[in-house]
């Protein structure tokens, strides 16, 4: 049996597959066409039979990673469409922490799936009474925190209550009693425990009662 011969026919979808495997594995660094065709058995430039370039993969995956959020919908009450539709992407971009930078920095070649999310997002926003302005700046602010929320949750040294623990343990001994409210709030945290998802939700209610009262308000 000739080499190869039983190895699955390389298609788009199994190329946007391999560079979705790649970017969540090692980052969009890892992501080059002899890489991928690596991870597919074949040669780089075989590849470009199924998809144009680089840039054709990396909007490919962005699309795909677009596709794991489901879009708010404007039949049900919008401040659950946003909280949902923010905690759905929270998830995805966890899962894929690569994404949030590529989908903000690339708008050429925009796809149907892209488009049609950013559309649904003002689509509800406009439902529910808010201006073509404020929609957008809604839509702004929700994701700022969004992003910003994930940054941080990466970065922070701990994951669970044991990691906190030992977090905590080693602040107190650095400040040993010299900055009073951080050693409060590091043993009140110790004592209270940190969920991530419980403080998403928190500074993502206060977001949505803020842009209501200002719906409210003209």
């Amino acid at each position: 049996m000739a080499a190869g011969a039983d190895r699955p026919p390389v298609t788009r979808e199994r190329v946007l597959d391999a560079a979705l495997a790649l970017a969540d594995e090692g980052g969009l660094e890892t992501l080059s066409m002899r890489r991928i065709g690596k991870a597919l058995g074949v040669e780089g430039m075989a590849l470009y039979n199924h998809v144009a370039d680089k840039d054709d993969i990396l909007d490919g995956i962005v699309e795909r990673v677009l596709a794991e959020i489901p879009p708010p919908s404007t039949e049900g009450e919008w401040k659950s469409e946003m909280r949902e539709r923010a905690v759905a992407a929270r998830r995805v971009f966890l899962k894929h922490p690569w994404a949030i930078g590529l989908l903000e920095a690339r708008h050429a070649g925009s796809s149907p799936t892209r488009l049609g999310y950013f559309d649904a997002v003002l689509g509800c926003l406009r439902a529910a009474g808010f201006s073509p302005t404020l929609s957008m700046r809604a839509f702004s602010i929700i994701d700022s925190f969004l992003y910003g929320f994930i940054l941080q949750e990466l970065s922070l040294p701990f994951d669970d209550s044991a990691g906190l623990e030992e977090v905590g343990e080693d602040l107190l001994r650095q400040m040993a009693d010299a900055y009073p409210h951080l050693t409060e709030a590091t043993v009140q945290a110790m004592e209270d425990g940190w969920d991530y998802s419980e403080q998403f939700r928190f500074g993502l209610d206060l977001i949505l009662g803020a842009l209501a009262e200002l719906r409210d308000d003209g």
